[in-house]
């Protein structure tokens, strides 16, 4: 084989691999082609459908941050509210509670001192009537017995014999 040959069958093969090559290029042209117009195809549909979808939350968020903030503060304002007037029940109920407390007290003191009291009246109407009322009865029953024993001794043995006559009947 002469060199003509194999340089010929290497031009060939060359050709041959340069061919395939463009080939491959013209394929991959064509695909990237393809996919870059369905990329502007996206791209045009992601304009139509989300990017009025966002400019309308922008245009609600817009439209909406001075009412969120007024909510804001009207809420602030009524715990502030709220917090004062919990802070002044507070201080009322305590108030209450404390001239409770004061008047159970006074009471309480109250009830001692009548107590006392009563017990030194009881002991004085002790002392002044119920001593003497006895002293007198003492004396009573003594002058009693002893007018019955001077007057009377001859009923007594009459009376020790009618019971002791009751009793056997019994």
């Amino acid at each position: 084989m002469n060199n003509q040959t194999v340089l010929s069958a290497c031009l060939a093969l060359t050709a041959a691999a340069v061919a395939l090559q463009a080939g491959i290029l013209v394929a991959l042209y064509l695909a990237v082609r393809k996919s870059g117009a369905r990329m502007e195809a996206l791209a045009v549909e992601v304009k139509t459908k989300l990017l009025p979808a966002a400019e309308t939350a922008q245009s609600m968020l817009v439209d909406l941050r001075p009412k969120i903030e007024t909510l804001v503060s009207n809420a602030t304002e009524s715990s502030n509210i709220v917090r004062g007037q919990l802070e002044r029940l507070d201080a009322t109920v305590n108030d209450v509670l404390d001239r409770a407390r004061l008047q159970v007290i006074r009471v309480d003191e109250f009830l001692n001192r009548t107590v006392d009291r009563v017990e030194d009246a009881t002991e004085a109407v002790h002392k002044t009537v119920v001593s003497p009322v006895r002293q007198v009865s003492g004396l009573v029953r003594g002058l009693s017995v002893g007018v019955e024993a001077f007057l009377g001794g001859r009923r007594r043995r009459r009376r020790e014999a009618s019971v002791q006559q009751d009793e056997m009947f019994i």
